[in-house]
């Protein structure tokens, strides 16, 4: 991997990291909450961009290498947060919490494919239309 690649992904990851602290602080306070909304959010906002973008880079060259790992695995890949998501699960099972447990494994690993899926095929058909 190139030192422009690596650049690209640390700056990208650095403006990721900052919108997901800033995107899930914003949704939290706004939402009245057991279930962490805040991260679920992030996750899903962040998993349909990375279809939309994923479907661009398939459907177009207006992309370098750089700018293409600056995009997506430097912001989109900080800005998601599974790591997260993970503790604040085992949070509420070790709470007791094992229906809301569920329901946030479920809405996080469905919703985000699925948010995933419907950006790209956003993309695909504007592209191909």
């Amino acid at each position: 991997m190139s030192w422009q690649t690596i650049l690209a992904i640390g700056s990208g990851g650095f403006i990721g990291a900052v919108l997901r602290a800033y995107l899930n602080g914003l949704i939290s306070h706004r939402v009245p909450h057991e279930l962490p909304y805040g991260t679920l959010g992030v996750n899903l906002i962040g998993s349909f961009i990375m279809g939309v973008l994923i479907a661009y880079f398939m459907y177009t060259t207006v992309f370098s290498l750089h700018a293409k790992s600056f995009l997506s695995t430097g912001i989109l890949g900080a800005l998601t947060t599974y790591s997260t998501f993970a503790i604040e699960t085992l949070l509420l099972i070790n709470g007791g919490h094992l229906a809301l447990a569920a329901a946030n494994m479920g809405l996080n690993a469905f919703g985000s494919v699925f948010a995933a899926g419907g950006g790209f095929y956003i993309v695909k058909y504007l592209l191909k239309a």
